[in-house]
Parts: structure tokens; C-alpha cells; sequence
């Protein structure tokens, strides 16, 4: 069994799989590694090492594009010889991720890597391996079969099947679709996306590879082969439903799989609904807020801009053009119009599962056959159901009741020669099922949810035909009609069809009556425009958009400075612009001990104080560092934050020395022992009677949320309130106050959680510049600037003292250093990670100090060492 030190995934994460029996008694042969570039695979290997899993910065110029295709499953039928002497392949002609392929260049080489739906004996995995690889470009998984079973039957088809189609275990024995959650089954879920991980890695060129990973069953993929390749140029489809924030949440590891899809550049989704409650997710667990810009979605994750694709995947028009052509189509289609003349007939193609609403169909089917006697006799219902790709006790009861309506309905109405129902539950090949959808006169779904269900589209082509040898069969019209659930996600893209709550048994009898009642002329119309969507908006075109969205999001990876952080599923990789880097402690001080006059401003929440913190008062040791920097003659200490003057009155009034500029620098105090001063012409304050009511009308329709009332500004907060309802409201009054205040001399502005009025003219920025001339009038001219914060109001004073050499503010070759806390987009320079790094990097400041004679020895109380650190500049 795997390490039970589970939490933070060390095992996973290193690979220790040793524990685990992977059978066969023998480790499997490693693949040669597809090589593009000149070069040895020791040579790579030894490479990576050295740069830490990094890619090389440069791009190879003789390589072309490939793109690994991963999924569950091979686009590969097998299938052992009848003399049981080796195997035979063929490719899966109705493989979405074989059809793909239309889409993608054509000098792009495709390789695929998924497991086969056969079990091969260990003593066979080689030479199939070697087979699939030389004949079809195919990297097999071979997983042991008591960790398939419990990756696919347990974790995927138990756990998360059920919960991405909003069905939740109430009860610890919830049959097989959706039982309780087993920690071991979700251990072998990751198990099983290593061991894909390895495969992939085992062919893997990553400065000129794509990857794009399919569906649920591999959603942890991508930490894995993030954590081995930084850059790497990944994307992630999922082919089904993403449920809403309510239902995601209930899932034990749902911040590991958040996370792991996030260490993708591409993540897509069939409908806007599905990526809406993902992005809800990322927000309301992960604190991830998304941008939309020129109409694409991005999240920003440690610097790296995360792309949501929306794009519903399409038919392959050439494989049923190809099948519609067969002569054995023709013949089919002769033969069903034989049994069913006279007949009107509707067409269900499901497949036998929980979600498909197979049953809701057929009451509705009967709901109609009693509203409108007419069609007793006349309109029959043809439903197929392919067999069940899931297993448990739910799947039976459903399709016991299934039979059970199929023969109430069949007596009640049918008679000699009439069956009201059709039911077909055995596999039905394409060419018959390509018939059934030329014969009937409208598809009925009522799934009651699906990701995307192909069906309505492959009944439209159908029913389109092609031109025989005269070209008479397109010359006639041709019609169709649809009744579709809302709840799938071709609905979205079928504004012809006539869309129901499968759940409403009644409406979706009636729908059924008006589709098979309508007029031809009208039925020629909504296919018309139904054809023109599908044959446009096909696979190819589908894999396309998203190959070249890929592209876009991954131009930059290679220019970006790139590193991996964190454990197990916490793993991320921060990329940063070329000239945004970490600030190093022993650089920042050998520049310090070096300077003559020096400026330290310093922000406090967030930079001082955790932002996460309930006690918001400085500790002792903010308090004797800032002490010790203060005793300094060469340093200029100033304290620039957004709060009340009283509280950080109150709270440093041990620092006699520190100068305070609160509320942004509307007030500043140059030491304890001076008047506060006020900066900004405008003193009169009007305006708050205007805003502070509209404040107060937003906070008591919104709950979590309060109102500030500074000397001069009015911050509304929203940290506490609902994410999603906070920034809404938040947009809203952003806007409402532009209106009531736009002839005020005021400025409003959004920040993490607050929308902030205060009077024009009030920045840190402008404090920055005030504290450097000062010193420049007093003949003090800095020569080193250290400016740290953390917020938006910050970004201010990183601009403005960007530009204070050209202003003359400082000497020529001042050393600056501009700093941020964490690892975000940014004005300045460089980043701290925390709080903690703050002060260890103050700390070794206040240790090269020089205290002044005349200070109080209490403040000359030696520091402890600091950390020894690279130089900043690497």
C-alpha cells in the first residue's frame, strides 16, 4: 500500500511508488525518448537536473511541433488472434481524440497515449508497446487490474462521475453510481495519473512538445508533468459537465484537483456554464478572481495567465459523409422505412445511464399518446440504448423501470401490427444507427445531464444526406426537428430546437407534439440553420480554435523566468517577467552598507502584519527593528500605510524616530515629537455626505460587508461578505459613485476587497516624492531607496520612485529597490514572498546598521544574524 503520510503527497510527488505491486514481477522497459534536437537522452536528463526542471530558455530551431495527445483510452481497437498468438489494431474510427486530428496542422506529428480497453499479460506489454508505437504513434498505459478497477470503476465512475453530473451520496450505501468518499480509491486515482505521467515523460521533447489532456479521469496529470517540465505547453478539455461551486465543494480533495488543473495554460469547456462554475470554484476556494480581456478569460496564477477556453466539440463531417455513402446504408434505410410506413417516428440514441432521463422520455412519450389521441397508432418512439459503461445498483433500478414503462405503454397503446415503443438495448452498429436517424422525423433528448451528447448533431447531418451520382437528393428540401433537454451542452448551440426540463414530464409531451406537428416549411427552416452550425463547427474546426488558443497562451513561456514551489498538489510554478525578481537579502545589504543617506518607506498591512492576521498591532520585533533602523543618522524611516493616523499613533509610539504618513499621506508626522501635517489643498469633505449613504445602502444589502469612516476617506469592505455577491455589489457601487461624485474632487478607486473615496491628489506615490525632496532640501540627497508594500495602493509608490532619478531627487547612481510581497504582477522590481521575508530582509538591515551615540541603549540591543542569501542581481 501506498505511505499513509498522505497529506501533503511526499510519495506522490517523488515517485516512492515502491510499496505498491505494479505486476508482472519486473518493471516495464522504459521507451526511447523521441528526440528532435541533436543530443543523447543522458545529456537531457542531466540537463533538467541542472536547471532544475527548468527548459531551456531558447527555443529549438530544428525541431517542428508535436503534439501528445493523453486520454483514458487509445484511439486503438485490440484484439487478440484467434490462434491466441499475438494481437491485432485498428484505429478507432469514432475517437474524438483520433478525429482531432483534422484540426491540427498538417506537419504536425501526433502522438497518443492512453491505455487500451483489453488486458495485456506482463509478459506481452513490451512487444505491444513496440507495436502500437511503430504502427500507430500509440504509448500504451498498462495498469495493473486491481488499480484500473479502482481508478476507473471506484474513483472515476463512483466518485466523480456522479458529482460532475450533481448527484451527491446522501447515504453511505448509494449503490455504484456515487458512494461515499475512499481515500484509498482517490490514492489510486493519482497513482494512476503518475503512471500516465511517466508514459508521457518517457517520449516527451519538452521545448517543442505540446501536450492537451483529456477529461476527468486525468485531472491530476498536470501536476505531474508541471513539476518535471515548467514550460511546458499543456492544455486540458474536459468532455463533461463542471457542477456549480455548491455541489464541487462537497468533494474531500477539491482544492487538489483545482490546483492540478491549474498548473495547465489551457483549460477547456464545452458551454460558459460549465467554465462559469469553474472560475466560481477557483474564486471562492482558491481566492482566484478571473480578468476577461479583448474576449478572452485568464486567471492569474503565481504570474502564469491560465486561459478558459469555451468551445462545444463537433461531428466529424467526413466520417458520416463516409457512412452515409455505404450501400448497406441505402438498403437500411429501405428496410426501416418498410416497417415503419405510415408511421411518424421519433428517435431516442442514449446510452443505458442515470443521467440519460431514458425513463423521463417515455412518460413524456406517454403524456402525449393520452393528451392527443390522434397520434395512437401513428407515432412510435424508437429508443436505443447503448450498453452501460457503468456498473451499480442505480443502474439497474433504472433500467427495470425502463422495461417496465416500455411494456405499460406498448399495452395500453399498441395493437397487431403497432407497438407505440421500440426498445433497443443491444449494440447497434454505426451504419443502423446512421438509418434510424435518416427515417425519423424528430430526436428527442432528455438527458438530465450531459457534457455535450453529439446526438442532435450527427440527426442533422443525416437528415441533410449528401448528393447521389444525379445530385437529385440535394435538390429536395430537407427538415428535422429536435426536442432537447436543457440541461446538455449542445443546447446552447440549437436555437432551432425545442427546448424542455426533462424533469417537467408534461411540457416535454407537449414539446413533443408540437415538433412532429409542425409545418414542413417550418421544419426545413430550423434545419437549415441547425446544418449551417454543425458542418461550420465541426471537430476540426473545434480542435483548431483550441490548438490555436494554446498557441496564443504559451508565446510567452519561453521569455518568462520560470520555477517550481510547493508539495504534493500544492506544486506551482511562479513565471515572472525577466527583470521582476526576488529580492536577496545579502544584496540589498552590501547596497545599504554602502550608501551615505538612505530612504526606507514601508507599508503595514499586508507588509508588516500579516493580511490574514486578527491582532493587527506591530510585534516587539517589528518594533526594536524599526527602532534600530531609525537610530541610524544616514536613514530616513517612514511608515506610508492606508489606516487612521490614531491607531498607527498608538501603536509605534515606542518609534520617537519614525516618521508616519497616514491615510495614503493625507496626514504625515516627520517624528514623534512633531505636529501632524495635512497634504492636500482640498480641505473641504463635503462629499462624504454624498458616499457615505450610498455605502451604507450597499453594506445593509450585503452581509459580511462594513463601512470605514477615516478623517478623510471612506473605505467599504467586502473581505467577509459572499465572493461572488461581494465583487458584484462592489462593481455596482463602484459605478454608482463615479455618478454621484463625478463633479467632486474626489477620486474612487477598487482595491482587494475595499472600493476607497478620498480627495484627489492623495497617493503614496506623491508621499514618496515628498520624503525625497525633503531630504534634498536638507542636503541629503538619497543614494539608497527601499520601498516595500503590498497592495494596489502601493503600485504608486513603486512608479513614481522608478522615475525619481531623471526628477533629480536622488543621486545619479542611487541604488533602488522597489519591492513587492508576493509573487504577482507588479511596478516593482522585485518581490518578497511573505510577511516573514519583510522582516528577515529588515532584520539584516537593522544588523549593518550604525546606531547613533546618542540613542537610548535599549535600542542598540543586538539582532540576530541573517540568513545568508545569493546575490540580488542573479
Amino acid at each position: 500500500m501506498m505511505s499513509r503520510s498522505y497529506t501533503n503527497l511526499l510519495d506522490l510527488a517523488s515517485g516512492n511508488f515502491s510499496a505498491l505491486s505494479l505486476g508482472g514481477g519486473r518493471a516495464p522497459r522504459r521507451l526511447p525518448r523521441v528526440m528532435t534536437v541533436p543530443g543523447t537522452l543522458a545529456d537531457l536528463q542531466e540537463e533538467e537536473e541542472r536547471a532544475n526542471s527548468v527548459a531551456s530558455d531558447v527555443q529549438s530551431s530544428q525541431a517542428q511541433d508535436r503534439i501528445i495527445i493523453v486520454a483514458n483510452q487509445l484511439p486503438v481497437r485490440a484484439r487478440r488472434r484467434p490462434d491466441d498468438r499475438g494481437w491485432t489494431f485498428a484505429w478507432d474510427d469514432d475517437s474524438l481524440i483520433l478525429q482531432l486530428k483534422d484540426g491540427l496542422p498538417d506537419d504536425m506529428e501526433v502522438l497518443y497515449v492512453g491505455s487500451l480497453r483489453v488486458d495485456v499479460e506482463a509478459h506481452e506489454q513490451d512487444d505491444v508497446a513496440q507495436a502500437l508505437l511503430e504502427r500507430f504513434q500509440c504509448v500504451p498505459t498498462f495498469l495493473p487490474p486491481d488499480l484500473h478497477e479502482r481508478f476507473y470503476h471506484g474513483f472515476c465512475k463512483n466518485n466523480l462521475w456522479p458529482l460532475f453530473h450533481y448527484m451527491l451520496p446522501f447515504s453511505a450505501d448509494h449503490g455504484g453510481s456515487g458512494s461515499r468518499f475512499d481515500r484509498s480509491l482517490w490514492e489510486s486515482y493519482v497513482l494512476a495519473n503518475k503512471l500516465f505521467s511517466q508514459k508521457v515523460i518517457e517520449v516527451i521533447n519538452p521545448e517543442d512538445d505540446y501536450v492537451w489532456i483529456h477529461d476527468y479521469h486525468l485531472m491530476a496529470l498536470p501536476t505531474f508533468l508541471r513539476r518535471r517540465f515548467n514550460r511546458l505547453r499543456m492544455g486540458f478539455f474536459l468532455h463533461t459537465p463542471f457542477p456549480s461551486s455548491e455541489i464541487y465543494r462537497t468533494l474531500p480533495v477539491r482544492e487538489e484537483i483545482l490546483k492540478a488543473l491549474l498548473n495547465c495554460d489551457l483549460i477547456g469547456f464545452h458551454t460558459f456554464d460549465y467554465a462559469r462554475h469553474f472560475l466560481s470554484c477557483c474564486s471562492r476556494m482558491l481566492g482566484i478572481e478571473y480578468q476577461s480581456k479583448r474576449g478572452y478569460i485568464g486567471l492569474d496564477y503565481f504570474g502564469r495567465t491560465v486561459g478558459i477556453k469555451i468551445m462545444p466539440v463537433g461531428v466529424h463531417m467526413g466520417q458520416l459523409r463516409s457512412v452515409l455513402r455505404l450501400p448497406d446504408k441505402e438498403w437500411r434505410v429501405n428496410q426501416l422505412r418498410q416497417q415503419f410506413e405510415g408511421k411518424t417516428v421519433l428517435l431516442g440514441v442514449d446510452d443505458m445511464d442515470i443521467f440519460k432521463g431514458i425513463n423521463l422520455k417515455l412518460l413524456a412519450f406517454e403524456h402525449m399518446l393520452k393528451l392527443h389521441p390522434k397520434w395512437q397508432g401513428s407515432a412510435v418512439l424508437v429508443q436505443i440504448a447503448n450498453p452501460p459503461r457503468g456498473r451499480g445498483r442505480d443502474l439497474k433500478e433504472i433500467q427495470g423501470e425502463i422495461e417496465e414503462s416500455c411494456e405499460r405503454i406498448n399495452k395500453a397503446f399498441g395493437h397487431e401490427g403497432y407497438s407505440p415503443v421500440v426498445f433497443i438495448d443491444r449494440p447497434v452498429s454505426v451504419v443502423e444507427r446512421i438509418a434510424y436517424y435518416t427515417i425519423a422525423e424528430c430526436v428527442v433528448v432528455t438527458a438530465v445531464r450531459d457534457g455535450m451528447n453529439l446526438t442532435p448533431y450527427e440527426y442533422i447531418v443525416c437528415r441533410q444526406g449528401i448528393a447521389d451520382s444525379q445530385g437529385s437528393q440535394a435538390d429536395s428540401p430537407r427538415n428535422s426537428m429536435l426536442v432537447v433537454s436543457e440541461f446538455i451542452g449542445c443546447s446552447p448551440s440549437l436555437s432551432g430546437a425545442i427546448r424542455v426540463n426533462p424533469w417537467n414530464i408534461e411540457t416535454t409531451g407537449e414539446a413533443m407534439n408540437e415538433a412532429i406537428s409542425l409545418s414542413d416549411g417550418e421544419k426545413q427552416l430550423r434545419h437549415e440553420k441547425h446544418y449551417r452550425y454543425v458542418s461550420t463547427h465541426d471537430v476540426a474546426y473545434w480542435s483548431k480554435s483550441f490548438m490555436q488558443d494554446m498557441e496564443r497562451t504559451c508565446k510567452d513561456h519561453f521569455r518568462r523566468r520560470c520555477w517550481g514551489i510547493g508539495l504534493g498538489f500544492g506544486f506551482r510554478v511562479v513565471a515572472l517577467e525577466p527583470n521582476f525578481r526576488k529580492l536577496h537579502v545579502d544584496g540589498i545589504v552590501s547596497a545599504y552598507v554602502k550608501a551615505k543617506s538612505r530612504a526606507i518607506l514601508l507599508d503595514y498591512d499586508g507588509t508588516l502584519v500579516p493580511p490574514t492576521s486578527m491582532n493587527k498591532r506591530p510585534s516587539a520585533d517589528v518594533i526594536r527593528i524599526i527602532n534600530t533602523l531609525c537610530a541610524d543618522k544616514k536613514n530616513v524611516v517612514f511608515l506610508v500605510s492606508g489606516r487612521g493616523r490614531e491607531s498607527l499613533e498608538t501603536w509605534f509610539l515606542p518609534c520617537e524616530k519614525l516618521g508616519i504618513a497616514a491615510e495614503h499621506g493625507y496626514f504625515i508626522r516627520w517624528s514623534r515629537d512633531k505636529e501632524w501635517e495635512t497634504h492636500c489643498q482640498n480641505t473641504d469633505f463635503g462629499w462624504m455626505q454624498i458616499a457615505e449613504p450610498v455605502m451604507k445602502l450597499y453594506t445593509e444589502s450585503t452581509d459580511g460587508s462594513s463601512v470605514e469612516t477615516k478623517e478623510s476617506a471612506l473605505v467599504w469592505h467586502h473581505q467577509d461578505a459572499d465572493p461572488g455577491f461581494g465583487s458584484a455589489q462592489a462593481k455596482e457601487m463602484l459605478d454608482h459613485l463615479e455618478s454621484v461624485l463625478a463633479n467632486e474632487p474626489v477620486s474612487v478607486k477598487s482595491g482587494q476587497f475595499i472600493i476607497e473615496v478620498k480627495p484627489q491628489g492623495v497617493t503614496k506615490g506623491l508621499v514618496a516624492e515628498k520624503i525625497l525632496s525633503s531630504m534634498v532640501e536638507n542636503g541629503r540627497q538619497a543614494d539608497f531607496v527601499l520601498c516595500v508594500g503590498d497592495d494596489r495602493s502601493d503600485e504608486d509608490m513603486f512608479e513614481d520612485i522608478a522615475g525619481v532619478v531623471t526628477k533629480k531627487l536622488v543621486a545619479p547612481h542611487t541604488s533602488i529597490f522597489g519591492c513587492t510581497v508576493g509573487q504577482k504582477p507588479s511596478k516593482a522590481r522585485y518581490y518578497l514572498d511573505d510577511t516573514t521575508d519583510v522582516i528577515n530582509m529588515l532584520r539584516a538591515l537593522a544588523d549593518a546598521s550604525e546606531p547613533s551615540l546618542s540613542s537610548p541603549e535599549e535600542i542598540l540591543e543586538p539582532m540576530p544574524s541573517a540568513e545568508t542569501k545569493s546575490d540580488y542581481s542573479q
